[in-house]
């Protein structure tokens, strides 16, 4: 079986007179007809590549849809005087999102039927879903493409009907007033950055709706949203390190936002309001004043401006304060301590606090949805890598809680019979690294011979957190160690964690994801023949990277919509997204960032040495990821690594970052991925 050969047609691209030959440039081309005849026999030769592993995928999807409860029910939550939820259908690809008088689900009605919606479209995913105050009308968005720019339209609750409205071109997020007929929402510019917030009236043209603001430095994103106690709308502008917010009350629509405080470079804050007797105040969690970790400020109206804060809790040198909710007379406090995402109680009266213990050590815990302020009950959400996704409710007053739901897992599933621990990798600069690990206990000997999948991101201060899979199951069930790589770049252990492993430092992330293999190897839970890598987008840069650096470590890699060309992105100011990542990655119109970038971007440095078994995927539409990087990218190692093993590239044609978009559809897709990692490491038995 020959592989595809993408014709090479050199570039020249010159920067601080460095020059740099693309023989693949020209795939950036989506009109062109080669470009796309590529891509096509790129999938053709995968699924031909594959084809041995039909049967094995087969049984693979069948093992995940069979440990789902397919026709199921979400935990209803309460907003005003409904009970809103979603339920599936055996056989539907999509939720079925619907509201009731109670818990118990009396006089249902069905709000948004995505099967229906979706007709016969490929691809298809909601945006906003925003019920207004009055709850009679929704406002919804959807995208047919996977480009994440969404249709806006508004459905009367009472008829099913939809309003004429029609706005294109939105993205997520939006917010209402008070008179139930003013919706804000926020538009994109040609670099996909939202950057505008509009003020639509239902009933009018959305071609004569108000500009309320517009942001032009491409540095910083905007969003539109409501306070919990509903009393503030407020327009929420950041870029990777700074913000700003902008507030106005939700009972004049037609005010003009006020800056709450303006915008200092380097200083990020978040504001919570609070309703009480006494009057309006806000929380703030902020970096200011060199508080990596944050703290809890307090301000009241009308002074918000950052000399007017009051200091609540002061930045803990261990504890990350990631956010704050407020209710009637609690606050909750999102907090990373040890690595481990927890929810701290903070009584608004006597400010005593507690945290919520939880059952396991390496497992994590997160808000669910609470959209009432006048509440002491907290809805949250908890789950490990070996316990299914469980709903409590928490009694924030009398520190009781009530399990909702676990997530079933069909097929006879029992926790016991898995183990799931931390272990540390040491980096090469003495930093130790944090893996969470789980394993079947009854499939795995830690002889160095057993099968592992490594997993790791480590970008943007995002936390790779121990979560559940019953997909991943298929995987443990055939003795497959499955680990998380929490390196440096994450936000796993606190800001500076961050900091350690961006800009200047980014090959941190590389080197301690490296470390964590080495680990895995020197333990005993695998060896190099036998140890998978994954990651995707900016996951699926380190997966690029640590395979140029050590192709010796890894048996097979997987690298989903892979940020791969770093260099040529970050210099094309042109290209969505690209002068926020600046704030991330470094701008490489300066000469050491552009040196730095170069010496790690996996695109650049593509070497002729014997690459593992290897499994790359793009969107076409990807507005995030643009399909032509892993497309390069695996033009390039075709003609240049050595050795015969597998090289595939699988694009979706008509979906974009995140891949397929109904849930069969992304099991299957899961199904593939598994039986690649299964047979590249001789692991497909039962």
């Amino acid at each position: 079986m020959i592989p595809p050969s993408a014709p090479r047609r050199p570039t020249t691209l010159t920067t601080h007179g460095d020059d740099r030959v693309d023989d693949w440039y020209w795939l950036r081309d989506k009109d062109d007809p080669e470009t796309i005849a590529y891509l096509e026999a790129e999938n053709a030769y995968t699924a031909a590549g594959l084809a041995h592993t039909e049967a094995l995928q087969e049984l693979l999807f069948s093992e995940i849809k069979g440990r789902v409860l397919e026709t199921d029910l979400s935990v209803p939550y309460r907003h005003g005087p409904w009970w809103y939820y979603a339920r599936t259908i055996e056989g539907q690809q999509y939720p079925i999102h619907c509201r009731a008088a109670d818990a118990g689900g009396s006089g249902e009605q069905v709000l948004f039927d995505m099967n229906l919606e979706a007709g016969g479209a490929e691809f298809f995913a909601m945006g906003n879903r925003v019920v207004s105050p009055d709850h009679n009308t929704l406002a919804y968005s959807t995208d047919t493409d996977g480009n994440e720019r969404f249709t806006l339209r508004f459905r009367d609750l009472t008829t099913g009907e939809d309003h004429p409205d029609l706005i294109p071109g939105t993205s997520e997020g939006g917010a209402w007033a008070d008179d139930n007929r003013t919706f804000f929402y926020t538009t994109v510019d040609g670099q996909e950055r939202p950057y505008r917030v509009w003020r639509h009236r239902l009933g009018t043209p959305g071609g004569d709706d108000d500009l309320v603001f517009e942001e032009p430095d491409p540095r910083y994103f905007v969003e539109v949203d409501r306070t919990r106690s509903g009393a503030f709308l407020f327009i929420a502008i950041g870029s990777k390190i700074t913000t700003e917010f902008r507030i106005w009350p939700t009972s004049q629509p037609d005010a003009a936002p006020v800056v709450a405080h303006p915008r200092e470079q380097g200083v990020e804050y978040y504001l919570e309001h609070h309703r009480s007797p006494h009057g309006d105040r806000f929380f703030v969690a902020t970096n200011a004043d060199g508080a990596a970790n944050f703290k809890l400020m307090e301000a009241t109206l009308p002074n918000l401006g950052r000399e007017h804060w009051i200091e609540v809790e002061p930045e803990r040198p261990d504890v990350k304060l990631d956010g704050v909710d407020a209710f009637a007379d609690h606050l909750v406090l999102y907090e990373r301590a040890e690595g481990v995402r927890r929810l701290r109680i903070r009584d608004v009266a006597g400010g005593e606090t507690h945290v919520i213990d939880q059952p396991e050590a390496v497992s994590t815990a997160w808000a669910g949805t609470n959209m009432e302020f006048a509440t002491a009950t907290l809805r949250y959400q908890y789950e490990s890598l070996v316990t299914p996704p469980s709903v409590f409710d928490y009694d924030m007053a009398s520190r009781t809680r009530e399990l909702k739901k676990q997530q079933p897992v069909l097929g006879g599933y029992e926790p016991s019979d898995y183990a799931t621990d931390r272990e540390w990798a040491t980096a090469p600069d003495g930093t130790k690294v944090p893996i969470t690990l789980v394993w079947r206990k009854d499939a795995v000997t830690r002889d160095g011979t057993g099968p592992a999948l490594l997993y790791g991101y480590g970008s943007y201060e995002i936390s790779r957190d121990p979560s559940f899979s019953s997909a991943r199951l298929s995987l443990l069930d055939r003795g497959v160690v499955y680990a998380v790589a929490q390196v440096r770049g994450g936000g796993e252990l606190g800001r500076r964690w961050y900091e350690e492993g961006k800009y200047l430092k980014k090959t941190n992330t590389f080197t301690d994801f490296i470390a964590c293999a080495e680990h895995l190897v020197s333990e005993g839970w695998t060896s190099p023949a036998r140890l998978a890598i994954r990651g995707g987008s900016a996951g699926g840069l380190l997966v690029g990277a640590v395979l140029n650096m050590r192709p010796d470590l890894f048996g097979a890699a997987v690298a989903q919509v892979p940020f791969v060309d770093v260099l040529t992105t970050i210099l094309d100011e042109s290209l969505p997204l690209t002068v926020t990542e600046w704030e991330e990655w470094g701008n490489p119109n300066e000469r050491q960032f552009y040196d730095y970038m170069k010496s790690y971007s996996p695109y650049d440095n593509v070497r002729p040495v014997d690459y593992p078994a290897m499994l790359v995927t793009a969107g076409l539409n990807d507005p995030r990821v643009s399909y032509w990087e892993p497309a390069k990218w695996v033009a390039k190692l075709r003609v240049t690594k050595t050795g015969d093993r597998a090289l595939f590239l699988k694009t979706e044609m008509g979906a974009g970052h995140k891949g397929p978009s109904g849930r069969y559809d992304a099991w299957r897709d899961e199904a593939l991925v598994f039986a690649f990692v299964l047979d590249a490491l001789g692991a497909t038995g039962a």
